[in-house]
């Protein structure tokens, strides 16, 4: 009998938590009395809008690019992203002293892009609704002999962007779910591997926007399913098809997958600013959205959520949130 052993583990996210000790922030778990009395049990929120960047990126950024080779480096990263891997790896490459060419959908936030420059990075832009970005930063990659980071389909980014739910743990003790943005699906895959071994009781479960829910359709199908580009406020979920690697370990580590509107996203949004005193991006904010709208059910006693990222400008959050367009 002979047994696989599973292309992430818990010791790799705990070597990954080593190397990110100092460099990437330990972001705090907020409680609150009220949305605990609304949603009927112990709420923990791991705040990942305080994390460098704003967002969980840059844990598996820095994690797979602190991994390269001295040579690897003075060639360059390259990476694709629509906005928070993007600054994520920018980041690593300056800490690094490494240059990084990111690219880019024509239509990213503009806040998102002036922060990846802000890092020192080049952007190569694209078309989201007609390019490939994939087939174009591999080609600028191999040209270029630059080192592509991608933003989930890569073991150490996986194991890195799963030190957020290995630190939420440690400090909340065992939980009996969690809620994370699904959008690639590195970040439910990495928190889901560091869980389920840790506390094999847990549920985890992944929230997608309604337009874009790729990840739900591809585990209710067993393969990988397509659907078309999402047009969603949530754009770091905007994407057509899980990764084949983080889908491999999702099929088997995930309990479900729960939906939200850009509706509810943006009542989130307003919840967590006017209640919570934070302020987080659309994608960030899924994971409330679903909390709010008691999408999960009955909850058991103890709860935790994975606040993604708090990457978006005043005006833009003007926009969604007060007057719902």
């Amino acid at each position: 009998m002979t047994t696989t052993t599973p292309p992430v583990t818990l010791d790799d996210v705990r070597a990954a938590a080593e190397r990110l000790e100092g460099v990437a922030h330990r972001t705090p778990v907020l409680r609150s009395r009220t949305l605990d009395a609304l949603a009927g049990a112990e709420i923990h929120l791991k705040c990942e809008n305080f994390q460098r960047v704003g967002a969980f990126k840059f844990r598996g950024a820095y994690n797979a690019a602190s991994r390269l080779t001295p040579g690897q480096l003075s060639r360059g990263i390259a990476a694709y992203s629509s906005g928070n891997h993007a600054q994520a790896v920018a980041l690593a490459a300056r800490e690094l002293g490494a240059t990084a060419v990111i690219v880019m959908p024509e239509d990213a936030p503009p806040s998102k892009r002036a922060a990846t420059e802000g890092y020192g990075a080049e952007i190569v832009t694209y078309d989201r609704y007609g390019g490939d970005r994939v087939a174009v930063a591999e080609a600028l990659a191999a040209e270029r002999g630059l080192t592509l980071v991608p933003p989930y389909e890569h073991p150490h980014v996986i194991a890195g962007q799963g030190t957020a739910a290995l630190e939420l743990v440690e400090e909340t003790g065992a939980l009996d779910v969690l809620l994370a943005p699904v959008g690639g699906g590195g970040l439910i895959a990495g928190s889901a591997t560091a869980v389920k071994a840790l506390h094999p009781g847990t549920r985890v479960i992944g929230v997608e926007p309604e337009a874009g829910d790729d990840t739900r359709r591809s585990l209710e199908a067993g393969r990988r399913v397509a659907v078309p580009v999402p047009r969603t406020i949530a754009d770091g979920q905007a994407l057509h098809i899980p990764g084949e690697l983080t889908f491999s370990l999702n099929r088997r580590l995930l309990d479900g997958i729960v939906l939200v509107g850009d509706d509810e996203i943006r009542e989130a949004m307003r919840f967590a600013f006017e209640r919570l005193k934070i302020v987080l991006e659309p994608s960030g904010a899924t994971p409330l959205a679903a909390l709010l709208t008691g999408r999960v059910g009955p909850l058991p006693p103890r709860v935790g959520l994975i606040l993604s990222g708090g990457n978006i400008d005043a005006a833009r959050f003007a926009r969604l949130c007060g007057s719902g367009a």
